[in-house]
């Protein structure tokens, strides 16, 4: 008798789910679990909005197994201390986990593995968090010298010779689970149900992204449609970019490729379809450009334990940040006194999200373009408050953003009025978001501090009283911030040729 366990952790899905598939195919029981300590949520730097999304998630793919008379189980403790009881307990004899490539996640798995074998189980891992499987990227790396390429461009150049991803496995159906059944008693939501927020000692009141973030894999493939019918009913000459991508929108997808609510290659697989019935052609590759830089930083963290710091990281060029609290204190919650970069850090703080652009704005400006801060903190502050912040995504990011990897040639400077002029040209994002600035006259929203003092007291925003002076000259900073880059590429080319 074939008694199987899979182990959800991303991938919480059930399309294109191979370890899923796997888990069931050829067993007599089955059961899907989720580990969620509730002691450890505490110490745990997540938002109550992340909590939310991955609690939705979970219930969504609760009731998703329900309609194939199977359960999620939701298991308290930690993995190492629990799987050698699970195994006794319910004889398993088969365990399926989707791979991982970051570090902390891979150590923990190997031990599991190593556990679950020593007791006889039949072990399986495969990867579906990824576009390419663990087989291509060994490959990417022998391609470039069995070293990952650590530009964009090399990362990209291979990934056109190996070619598209393979395609999505099919979906788990009433029809995988003929022959296999999940022991379910009449106490599972008693013992194995999902927590509501409060049992985590989260507050409905924290959470504050409303309804615009709804967890699970319905919402995703929804998402997904809706995107599938844009590109399909749209004009590619149209210029859409302006300040409505600033807001979330239903087409947006991270958050849910994050938590593996969508598979990364039927995203890809759908966004391939819509192209070639609007053009004829097959689509460039700029077309999955953001799949392709997520795919080349997990690649990167694959091979680098600290790729999350400056110290012992073998990619981050070591720049002296300088240490200010409070600097770092008014950009998290959007006090600067700059407008366009207070907007993006309040949605942040208030949706868990915000567009590829913002987050250039934001990162250059805590970094090299102005207060000179490690690029740590900021990734910090974004592990504990993006919905899709994943911690190969988030440590690549900051690397390329603050100028400590990655770049080459001219280095972009997001200048924190100039840029929000040209993304918000109506001020409609600043003034939702700020909205002490309600009511400035567009030609003052960008810089409020120097609007005449009558027309702030009009616009009932006196700066200094009703919204903060910029903490800084960024023009001044920004020459000062362009000097040090300077010093450090020096310094970089001296020892590279000494």
């Amino acid at each position: 008798m074939v008694n199987s366990v899979h182990w959800f952790r991303k991938g919480l899905r059930l399309h294109d789910n191979e370890p899923l598939r796997r888990a069931i195919e050829g067993s007599d029981t089955f059961r899907g679990i989720f580990f969620l300590d509730k002691a450890a949520v505490k110490n745990a730097k997540v938002s109550p909005n992340g909590w939310r999304f991955l609690i939705e998630s979970l219930r969504d793919l609760d009731q998703s197994l329900q309609k194939y008379n199977s359960r999620l189980f939701i298991i308290q403790g930690q993995p190492i201390d629990v799987f050698p009881k699970l195994i006794k307990q319910w004889n398993i004899s088969k365990l399926t986990f989707e791979y991982d490539s970051e570090p902390f996640p891979r150590q923990r798995d190997l031990a599991v593995k190593r556990i679950a074998e020593k007791a006889g189980v039949d072990v399986i891992v495969c990867s579906s968090h990824t576009l390419y499987d663990i087989e291509c990227i060994e490959q990417i790396l022998e391609m470039n010298e069995g070293k990952p390429p650590v530009l964009f461009k090399d990362f990209e150049a291979i990934v056109r010779k190996l070619g598209p991803p393979e395609n999505p496995v099919e979906s788990i159906t009433r029809k995988s689970f003929m022959n296999c059944i999940c022991p379910i008693t009449s106490t599972h939501s008693e013992k194995f149900g999902v927590p509501s927020l409060a049992e985590l000692g989260i507050k409905p009141a924290d959470v504050t992204c409303g309804d615009m973030w709804v967890g699970g894999e319905r919402e995703a493939l929804n998402r997904l449609g809706i995107l599938e019918d844009k590109i399909l009913g749209s004009n590619s000459s149209k210029n859409c970019d302006g300040s409505s991508v600033l807001f979330p929108s239903r087409t947006q997808l991270s958050p849910y490729l994050r938590f593996g609510c969508l598979s990364p290659k039927l995203y890809y697989k759908k966004l391939t379809g819509a192209y070639v019935k609007m053009q004829f052609s097959p689509p460039p590759m700029s077309l999955y450009r953001q799949l392709i830089w997520r795919e080349f930083f997990f690649t990167l963290a694959s091979k680098n334990p600290n790729m999350d710091q400056v110290n012992d990281n073998p990619l981050c060029i070591q720049i002296s940040w300088e240490e200010n609290k409070d600097h770092f204190l008014c950009w998290k919650q959007g006090n600067t006194g700059f407008p366009w970069i207070d907007a993006i850090m309040r949605q942040l703080q208030k949706e868990g999200w915000i567009h590829h652009l913002a987050r250039l704005s934001v990162g250059c400006f805590l970094t090299r373009g102005c207060l000179w801060i490690s690029w740590e903190e900021g990734l910090r502050a974004f592990e504990e408050l993006q919905l899709d912040a994943e911690w190969s995504m988030n440590s690549g990011s900051w690397l390329w953003l603050s100028c400590s990897a990655f770049f080459h040639g001219q280095i972009p400077w997001f200048c924190p009025v100039e840029v929000g002029k040209k993304l918000d040209p109506s001020g409609s994002y600043i003034r939702k978001y700020v909205p002490e600035l309600r009511s400035m006259p567009l030609k003052y929203l960008y810089e409020p501090w120097t609007a005449p003092d009558d027309i702030q007291r009009a616009a009932m925003c006196v700066i200094g009283e009703d919204y903060p002076h910029p903490i800084v000259d960024h023009i001044e900073q920004r020459k000062a911030c362009l000097q040090r880059l300077k010093t450090v590429c020096r310094h970089i080319q001296t020892t590279s040729f000494a």
